[in-house]
């Protein structure tokens, strides 16, 4: 009886141990953090996005006198709906394709190249170029097909669409629905194009190091994976092979079954 007892309590304790382990693993972020130091040194702060080839950028221009600036923007749309009397105005964005050189064709002042410039770097960049033209320039630059991918072992995996230039690894990761149980915090790697190569950088969540890494603000096109633990792997190999043996049962069945009744027809005739 007392050998059946340290049994159990040797058992209880390695369940609670490997428990323990995989919540460590697997569920808790940023487990060096401490109540004594609060202030994490080294964060990058004013991140701003750089505009790359294939972005596509609306370029609106104002100024006290429309007429100035006219040249620099689409006219606006008029349409007249079915039953309706007034003609409505309907504004047209301007959009510019950053090219595979990093230029834009923009009206008046030609071929321009932007790669590498933030939007505000471009934004003034124009106000400069134009104020030879009209007087005071508003130049408005925004990036409107900026994107980031999330896949693997997240509750709402997809393609997530940017409506500002700053995104971190964590706001990602928040709108994909988070990690997981089955997904490895140590294991998030970020694959990401850069001057013509591909390059990835694997963050570890569990540890605060990585709200000073230089890939924690995200760019245009970056492609989030979150590996799955052994676990998973394990049920999804094991879900393939009962699935296969499924199959082949079935098959063997069906076979049998036909086989069967070719003889029965046989010997009843």
């Amino acid at each position: 009886m007392r050998y059946k007892n340290a049994l159990f309590l040797i058992l209880f304790s390695l369940l609670v141990l490997a428990s323990c382990q995989s919540s460590k693993n697997t569920v808790s972020y940023f487990q060096d953090m401490t109540e004594d130091n609060n202030v994490l040194e080294g964060v990058e702060s004013n991140y701003e996005v750089q505009i790359t080839s294939d972005d596509l950028l609306a370029i609106s221009v104002s100024s006290i006198d429309p007429n100035a600036i006219a040249i620099f923007n689409l006219p606006a749309t008029t349409y007249l709906q079915p039953g309706v009397d007034e003609i409505s105005t309907t504004p047209v964005l301007q959009s510019y394709l950053v090219d595979s050189e990093g230029y834009i064709d923009f009206p008046v002042l030609g071929r321009l190249y932007v790669a590498g410039l933030t939007r505000h770097e471009l934004a003034e960049f124009l106000k400069e170029k134009i104020s030879k033209y009209a007087k005071d320039p508003l130049v408005t630059v925004n990036i409107m097909n900026f994107k980031v991918s999330v896949l693997g072992e997240v509750n709402k995996p997809g393609t997530i669409s940017i409506t500002n230039e700053r995104m971190s690894i964590l706001d990602a990761l928040s709108m994909a629905g988070d990690l997981t149980i089955n997904g490895m915090r140590d294991r998030v790697t970020l694959y990401r194009d850069e001057n013509g190569k591909k390059t990835y950088h694997v963050f570890d969540l569990t540890s605060s190091d990585v709200f000073k890494s230089p890939y924690f603000y995200l760019k245009q096109n970056d492609v989030i994976y979150v590996e799955p633990n052994k676990a998973r792997r394990s049920n999804a190999n094991y879900s393939q092979a009962a699935q296969f043996n499924i199959s082949v049962a079935s098959t063997v069945v069906s076979v049998v079954s036909v086989i069967s009744s070719l003889c029965i027809a046989l010997f009843v005739k």
